[in-house]
């Protein structure tokens, strides 16, 4: 790479989560951009500091110690840019998924149409819908004020109209969402997004802006039959940053050294997903999920068409959403030991108030993968639907989150990804051991080399190519011959059966062609292609895998059978 693409310029990303505080370092090493090392510290963003300051600055001494870099300076500022005696960094940026959700009401006019479209940007951030008020709502003005004044909103999302389309009833509801706003207080007052027909955009931001904060975005719904989230979701993720910058304390200090405008964490997450989407293969797409402490991220994009939801389940705050769903039940039965379901609920409450906790017995850690397994079960669940042909197969899978990464054995990380996630056909699965997607995604905006050759170092783990194949044979059967063709001319043969895992004898890194030839009617290809398959193959952490467990996974019902299964598959991958 020639230094006319490399400016040689470092950079510090900041990444404030609501149970760690992470700061991570970027520069130039031999031409290349590489990460060097990061520092974390618990995150001060609640009391009895409720500033996040402090924990960056905790982060930093942690840096700083690793690395032997001096980033501060006397005063505990960060020093930016670099200095010609070599202290300090070029760029900064920042990311967030700490804080509160952002209450959010929804103004549209049809439930199927704007109001359907509004509630779906809202999913691609950190809020929560706690009203929505419609054309057919047959409520008073009276009443419909008082609901939105009880819902207590940071954010009003207005939509309605396709464009030329209605005019008059979305000024109707500028007008009431108008009277809300002179009722509140100045600083009780939220701010308003509007996302409908661009001809009234002039007009309803002349009259709001006297009262509150008022942002247009291109209209969600410009078409009956059209949904366009893309160009709104930037700008809602910009509303996002500017209330949370009010919300936390010392985000705004951080935000004056930005490089860029400090934004959400799950809208740099999917950036990422969006690029490899565009490098890998388009029919398959990318996904990528972050399993954080109060949210998870599903993101998944097909030739750069991006779909991001943000769902209130995570393995911290918000682990007690694990327990919906019929979710004791379901966690039960993905726990490999015996365990008593009053254990189990009151380690799922004492997380939820100390999500910091770390799991010290084996007990504990058993729980805590069992919850991340059906945590990822039902957030695929409830975002498949938004997916061409609503199936799990994409070309690599991308996971992050610390209960993926802070693990006894790598195996284990790719088993929980197996059981939760359940792909089809033949994938990667890309671990982010060290937290940097969201950090990348953000740097993108103002550096586009620099993520690229991050990704492509060593600082992403390659857990291993897996084969799902898809077959109703019976729990036994031989479903696939499998001919490894080493690049040393040693071949390995062998065949497996239905219910089974199986790794492959390819060490990391080593390449071997691969043959499959499916028996009995057995499916390799998730869109239904049949036949022989030959591919090359390249080992990684895991080696690779054949994970001919059918799909859904079916746990046997008796309890001792289940965990002697779930032993088998564990030393099946060397766990």
């Amino acid at each position: 790479m020639t230094t006319s693409l490399v400016d040689a310029e470092s950079v510090l990303a900041i990444d404030l989560g609501s149970v760690q505080t992470r700061v991570s370092l970027f520069d130039v090493v031999e031409g290349q951009y590489h990460f060097i090392a990061k520092g974390a510290a618990p995150s001060t963003v609640n009391a009895p500091f409720r500033d996040v300051g402090e924990s960056v600055h905790q982060a930093l001494d942690s840096l700083q110690e690793v690395t032997g870099r001096v980033l501060v300076d006397s005063d505990a500022n960060i020093i930016l840019p670099t200095q010609t005696n070599g202290t300090g960094v070029d760029r900064l940026v920042v990311t967030f998924s700490a804080g509160p959700e952002i209450r959010v009401v929804i103004a549209g006019l049809l439930t199927d149409v704007s109001i359907g479209s509004a509630q779906n940007l809202v999913r691609t951030t950190y809020g929560r819908i706690v009203e929505t008020i419609g054309l057919n709502d047959h409520r008073s003005s009276e009443l419909k004020i008082d609901a939105v004044l009880t819902a207590k909103p940071d954010l009003i999302i207005l939509s309605g109209g396709t464009e030329s389309g209605a005019n008059r009833s979305v000024l109707r509801l500028a007008e009431l969402i108008l009277m809300i706003c002179r009722i509140l207080p100045q600083d009780k007052r939220p701010d308003l997004l509007y996302a409908g027909n661009t001809a009234l955009a002039k007009k309803i931001k002349g009259v709001m802006e006297k009262w509150t904060h008022v942002h247009v975005a291109p209209n969600v719904r410009p078409n009956v039959d059209v949904e366009d989230l893309g160009p709104a979701e930037e700008i809602l993720n910009e509303v996002v940053g500017k209330i949370r910058s009010r919300q936390i304390g010392g985000l705004q200090s951080l935000a004056k050294v930005s490089s860029a405008p400090p934004i959400p964490a799950s809208n740099a997450f999917g950036r990422v997903v969006q690029f490899l989407s565009k490098v890998y293969d388009p029919v398959k797409g990318v996904l990528g999920v972050d399993l954080g402490a109060s949210h998870t991220t599903v993101a998944a994009a097909f030739s750069g068409d991006l779909s991001v939801n943000v769902l209130p389940v995570g393995m911290g705050q918000n682990i007690k959403s694990a327990l919906v769903e019929d979710g004791l039940s379901e966690i039960m039965r993905w726990l490999p030991l015996h365990v008593e379901e009053s254990v189990v609920r009151d380690y799922i409450w004492q997380k939820s108030t100390q999500p910091g906790m770390v799991p010290y017995t084996a007990e504990a850690l058993a729980i805590e993968q069992a919850v991340a397994r059906w945590l990822l079960q039902i957030s695929i669940r409830r975002t498949r639907d938004t997916w061409p042909q609503k199936r799990i197969s994409f070309e690599p899978i991308l996971a992050s989150g610390a209960v993926l990464t802070n693990v006894a054995s790598i195996p284990q990380s790719l088993l929980m990804l197996l059981d939760g996630i359940q792909p089809l056909g033949i994938t990667t699965f890309i671990l982010d051991q060290n937290g940097l997607t969201s950090s990348l995604g953000a740097i993108g905006k103002t550096n586009s080399i620099l993520p690229v050759q991050v990704l492509e170092s060593k600082a992403f783990m390659n857990l291993g190519t897996v084969i799902s194949p898809i077959s109703r044979a019976k729990y036994g059967t031989h479903i696939l011959q499998v001919r490894l063709e080493y690049e040393d001319g040693n071949e390995s043969q062998f065949k497996v059966q239905q219910g089974t895992i199986v790794s492959l004898p390819l060490q990391p890194g080593q390449a071997a062609r691969i043959h499959l030839n499916p028996l009995r009617r057995t499916e390799i290809d998730a869109l239904g292609k049949r036949g022989a398959n030959s591919f090359r193959i390249v080992g990684g952490a895991c080696g690779a895998v054949i994970d001919a467990r059918g799909r859904p996974i079916a746990l046997p019902s008796d309890a001792s059978r289940r965990r002697e299964l779930m032993k088998k598959w564990r030393l099946s991958l060397g766990s």
